[in-house]
């Protein structure tokens, strides 16, 4: 029992994902940060991970003024492929766009005439 709780032990640790055997490098890597409070950074490294961002305080009316910041990051897929996203942080939250976001389906026809409808129909009143 011993010997095939041993052999068991072994397997799981043969099949585990192993870490790279050596370090990935980094081909770029910037950073700044003013006392106004904006900043802006990047870097990419060997393996084909790349962000950039930068961002800082906006007037947006109110007593506190907001911080926004832009940015994008890219990595590779299983496949090889870039997946890219960009995004805007702001007041009106984080916003991000970029192809592997999924979508919703479309609004069938008859519920966007509704829609349509009652986006130009008077208010009714209250009662």
């Amino acid at each position: 029992m011993k010997i095939i709780i041993a052999l068991s032990l072994l397997a799981v640790a043969f099949a585990a994902p192993q870490a790279p055997s050596e370090p990935i490098p980094i081909l770029r890597q910037n950073s700044e940060s003013n006392p106004d409070g904006s900043f802006q950074y990047s870097f990419e490294t060997g393996n084909g991970i790349a962000a950039e961002a930068s961002g800082g305080l906006k007037d947006v009316g109110a007593e506190e003024p907001a911080l926004q910041i832009q940015g994008q990051f890219q990595y590779p897929s299983e496949d090889g492929s870039s997946i890219q996203l960009s995004y805007i942080a702001n007041e009106n939250g984080y916003q991000p766009q970029g192809s592997i976001l999924p979508t919703p389906p479309p609004i069938p026809a008859d519920i966007q005439r509704a829609l349509d409808y009652l986006a130009t129909a008077p208010p009714q009143p209250q009662q």
